[in-house]
């Protein structure tokens, strides 16, 4: 009988990712109203851009998934993914916010592929009795990564927030808040680059 380890870590990673990517949106919405010069309002289109794309898409991706297949079509999902990142560290350090919520839902839509296929193929992977086991173990690595993607976003990107925020206010004229404000939005090109790079490697 062939061994079903792999594959269960294999798809046990994309779940982690799939839980890692979808919970950066609540520190995001902190980051984007700082560094965008948002009002609460404003800031609330992160997650409304990102959970749009899973409205809009679910169905087209079962519809691209019965062309490429299972396995093609959860390389598709990372690689729209790895894209999404691309573009949001790309405008994000433009200071482009209608740029950064297209990455967004760019990430989105490679994440509702990714979801749609990986769902079901934990149930195929394996012996069939065994299946609710292996969706019980793929939730327990989708929530870890949740509980960690704000601990790690917070420790690249948020340190410091409340003193930063403090020295934007006392900014002497728009040029050097502006310069602030630009070097904080920066923060995220290198980390959302490095994620753009692992998911297209993946």
């Amino acid at each position: 009988r062939q061994s079903t380890l792999g594959p269960m870590l294999t798809i046990g990673g994309l779940f982690f990712i799939c839980g890692f990517v979808t919970w950066l949106n609540g520190p995001l919405i902190t980051f984007v109203k700082l560094a965008f010069d948002l009002d609460d309002v404003g800031a609330v289109l992160v997650p409304m851009a990102f959970y749009l794309s899973y409205f809009f898409l679910a169905l087209p991706s079962a519809a691209i998934l019965r062309a490429t297949g299972m396995k093609r079509g959860m390389a598709l999902g990372l690689f729209v993914m790895a894209i999404g990142a691309a573009l949001f560290g790309h405008f994000t350090t433009e200071r482009v916010y209608a740029g950064a919520l297209g990455g967004l839902f760019t990430i989105g839509a490679g994440l509702s592929l990714l979801q749609t296929a990986a769902n079901p193929y934990v149930s195929i992977v394996g012996p069939i009795e065994r299946a609710a086991q292996r969706i019980a173990f793929m939730g327990l690595a989708n929530k870890f990564a949740g509980v960690l993607a704000p601990f790690v976003f917070g420790a690249l990107v948020l340190h410091g927030l409340d003193a930063f925020d403090a020295e934007v206010k006392a900014a002497p004229d728009a040029a050097t808040r502006d310069a602030l404000l630009d070097a904080f939005a920066g923060k995220v090109y290198v980390p959302y680059m490095l994620m753009a790079a692992l998911l297209a490697l993946l």
